[in-house]
């Protein structure tokens, strides 16, 4: 067989292959590690995974040697709000004086000054500014990434972040999996009655599922957002129009979002700070994920991270996101993460590559496709600037990728040795 791509001399291999759901518990600590291998690569999938010298004499169009380095599956970021206008850099000295939130969100900044700047811009100027953020995302090794509208709160610019993020799908290589977070706040007008809001953004649901504009449904479920009873009543409400649903759980005060997801039976809960004892050891007797956004933690200031140790220990699924956004998390570096979730979180090193790959496709409804390298599987590959899979956690804060291949196709080659 003649190859369209071949890449020998793999020095350690994550293959994170034969999950049939999200990795539970003290599985995540168990981690295959395969050495001396080369992946043969044909119409834009894996083909064949073999000993190097088995593939040294293949014929392929294009050659990668490893030369020893690091390959794994393309990396899943499971939680962004990539597509948004403006930015909001003038208030992070307002921060380190001390201005409270609510302060800035009166001076006319906070996530109002993003609906703002979201609701001025063209569809053309999201779309380039989301692809510049998505291109950033690829070079730090992501392949697949969910987006989530949210700074509209209203039809019109709620759904026309929908539509840039369905184009940029459409027309570009990395994988989007588009959530509708239309109750990511309450607008000020309707401050006094969420009840209608929320009517609302149910009346555009409708809309987003004849023009295949969402996959999930999320919600902000906190203290001075939605209460738990709203944001059950809204989510089941998605579930009947055929909607999967997500949650923003827990981020602060332990309401009951965590155990609300778990009941839901949702794809994954996120933030989960301040979930309770009986939220953990519910997410331990199911298959939500609890995805982790320790850089919104570290942004904030705030000492307090998700229990991530406990979670994992009394057996719960854990996946890791950049929560890359204007506000509290300003970074498309999951690699970062990585290192965030090592120092903060105590995860391992296998729990944390878990993390990235597949728990964060199951997460998204993308444990078939993604987060894998398997033989008949998309070919979404990193070849990573280090010798073995410690190492990427252990060196933060530069992008230790060599070579992305996405869909079989090398779409970035940093080369180099760092």
């Amino acid at each position: 067989m003649q190859y369209d791509l071949v890449i020998k001399n793999i020095g350690q291999l994550l293959t994170m292959e034969n999950a049939t759901g999200p990795v539970k518990g003290k599985q995540m600590k168990e981690l295959t590690v395969h050495e001396g291998k080369a992946i043969g690569i044909k119409d834009g999938k894996t083909s064949i995974i073999a000993d190097s010298k088995d593939l040294e004499q293949a014929e392929a169009h294009h050659v990668i040697d490893a030369q020893g380095r690091l390959v794994t599956p393309g990396l899943v970021d499971p939680h962004t709000h990539f597509v948004f206008g403006g930015s909001r850099e003038n208030e992070l000295a307002l921060k380190q004086q001390g201005v409270p939130y609510l302060e800035i969100l009166k001076q006319g900044g906070g996530i109002l000054s993003t609906v703002r700047e979201t609701h001025k811009a063209t569809e053309k100027e999201l779309y380039e500014k989301a692809l510049f953020h998505l291109n950033r995302m690829m070079s730090y090794g992501v392949t697949t990434v969910e987006g989530k509208s949210g700074y509209g709160l209203n039809r019109e610019t709620e759904l026309k972040q929908l539509r840039v993020m369905k184009s940029l799908n459409e027309k570009n290589q990395i994988d989007i999996v588009s959530t509708f977070l239309g109750a990511h706040a309450i607008p000020p007008e309707y401050k006094d009655n969420k009840a209608a809001f929320l009517e609302e953004m149910t009346v555009i649901l409708d809309e987003i599922k004849e023009e295949e504009l969402a996959e999930f449904v999320d919600i902000f479920c906190e203290t001075g957002v939605f209460s738990v009873e709203e944001s059950k009543q809204y989510l089941q409400k998605a579930k009947e129009k055929g909607f999967d649903v997500k949650i923003h759980a827990d981020e602060i005060d332990p309401l009951g979002g965590t155990e609300l997801a778990v009941d839901l039976g949702a794809a994954s809960g996120d933030h989960l700070v301040g979930a309770s004892k009986e939220g953990i050891s519910d997410l331990a007797g199911s298959n939500t994920v609890a995805v982790l956004l320790p850089g919104t933690t570290f942004y904030l200031g705030k000492d307090s991270y998700a229990r991530a140790r406990k979670m994992i220990d009394e057996g719960a699924a854990v996946a890791l996101a950049t929560d890359f956004n204007p506000g509290s998390s300003p970074t498309e570096n999951l690699q970062l993460i990585m290192s965030l979730a090592a120092l903060k979180l105590k995860m391992t090193p296998e729990e944390i590559w878990h993390a990235v790959t597949v728990n964060a496709a199951y997460a998204i409804n993308r444990g078939e496709t993604a987060g894998q390298i398997a033989e008949g599987r998309k070919a979404d590959i990193v070849i990573w600037n280090a010798p073995n899979y410690l190492y990427i956690p252990y060196h933060y804060g530069v992008n230790h990728v060599h070579t992305v291949v996405k869909n079989g196709n090398p779409v970035v080659e940093r080369g180099g040795k760092g």
